[in-house]
């Protein structure tokens, strides 16, 4: 059965709930708009992810989340979260990050990816480089120019679960070329 992509709409709330579900992750994408620090967010995932979930769902329902959905038939098997970087500024203020004076260049029009799930049944069937590939075109539809993932670049055996990004290797597959960062965490960047 083939992977189809599109952007996220209302009517994939329920599925995107399953997934992170099944996935076992207690974030549901909020972690970029979490207002409390990294501790206040831990304790958040660990005693109360149905404010997370509620949130999503809020935001999807609502058509404010900005994303790509992949579908094996009528089963929702992947989440690839965009954003405009005006609308992520915590994630380029983390340490990795704040000094690097890329980001301080104009960011109008620049998206990022916020985070990348692929359904646990469904990893190694093509998913992520399905939603990396749907993603450019939906962020056109969003009004990018360009496209920006913060990916960690792991050293092997590496396990899917630490890959919030998406793989590395499936961001330079698709054309996104290093634009600054540090070797282990390099940003990448596709113009639209």
């Amino acid at each position: 059965m083939s992977i189809t992509c599109s952007k996220v709409l209302p009517e994939h709330s329920e599925g995107l709930t399953r997934l992170f579900n099944a996935a076992n992750v207690p974030c549901f994408c909020r972690f970029w708009s979490f207002e409390g620090d990294d501790n206040d967010w831990q304790l958040r995932c660990a005693t109360d992810p149905a404010a997370n979930r509620s949130e999503l769902e809020a935001e999807v329902i609502s058509a404010r989340a900005m994303g790509v959905v992949a579908l094996k038939g009528e089963q929702l098997v992947g989440w690839l979260k965009l954003a405009p970087a005006s609308a992520v500024p915590k994630m380029f203020a983390r340490r990795l990050y704040r000094a690097e004076p890329w980001f301080r260049d104009a960011r109008e029009g620049v998206f990022v990816v916020g985070c990348l799930l692929v359904h646990p049944r469904h990893r190694k069937e093509g998913v992520a480089r399905a939603l990396v590939e749907g993603a450019s075109a939906v962020a056109r539809g969003y009004g990018a120019r360009s496209l920006e993932v913060l990916p960690r670049r792991l050293e092997p055996p590496i396990r899917d679960e630490t890959l919030w990004n998406g793989p590395l290797s499936t961001f330079e597959a698709a054309g996104f070329a290093r634009v600054a960062g540090i070797d282990a965490y390099p940003v990448l960047r596709v113009e639209l």
